[in-house]
């Protein structure tokens, strides 16, 4: 019987002829990863004041979303305490954070007793989303309590993160025309 079909298969799928793995057929399903955001235009978000604040020291998280705002022009600005996003909103003028977020497990920003004050400091034009593992349900609901507009799981909000930074980090449209 004639295999020589296989060869081209192989080639085709980025393998070589004996490329049979322990199964005894080769092939498989294609791998598919994640498309890249597409990029805010520097145009819009060129020299604007930051408009997203993180309180987070897991190391992961800081470097996901570093590369994500990178990935998407969009400046994210990494605070420790309320007194650095007092002098960062200081520097920024009058115009408000979109969007703050807390990793509800970083023991040295407080996230429970901060949120309430940044809650009724900056109205309705901020929002303040905040992560944690899956199974802290009671944290889940403190910080509802405390403020959070949106609480979400690590996993979610590692899958979100994109759309959440485009939602947050680009000006509106009659800002961007002004």
């Amino acid at each position: 019987m004639d295999h020589s079909y296989r060869a081209v298969l192989n080639s085709e799928n980025g393998r070589g002829s004996n490329s049979r793995g322990r199964g005894g057929r080769g092939g498989g399903l294609p791998s598919y990863l994640p498309a890249d955001p597409e990029p805010v235009p520097v145009a819009l978000n060129g020299d604007a004041a930051p408009r997203i604040f993180a309180f987070v020291d897991d190391l992961f998280f800081l470097a996901k979303i570093q590369e994500i705002s990178r990935k998407l022009n969009i400046k994210v600005e990494f605070v420790k305490t309320d007194k650095d996003l007092a002098e960062r909103m200081e520097q920024n003028g009058e115009e408000q954070p979109s969007l703050i977020i807390f990793d509800l497990n970083n023991a040295g920003a407080k996230p429970l007793t901060l949120i309430p004050k940044l809650k009724s400091k900056l109205k309705k034009g901020t929002s303040i989303i905040g992560f944690l593992s899956h199974v802290q349900g009671d944290l889940k609901l403190k910080a509802q309590e405390a403020g959070c507009d949106m609480v979400l799981p690590r996993s979610a909000f590692s899958q979100n993160l994109p759309q959440l930074l485009r939602r947050h980090g680009v000006p509106d449209e009659a800002d961007a025309i002004q």
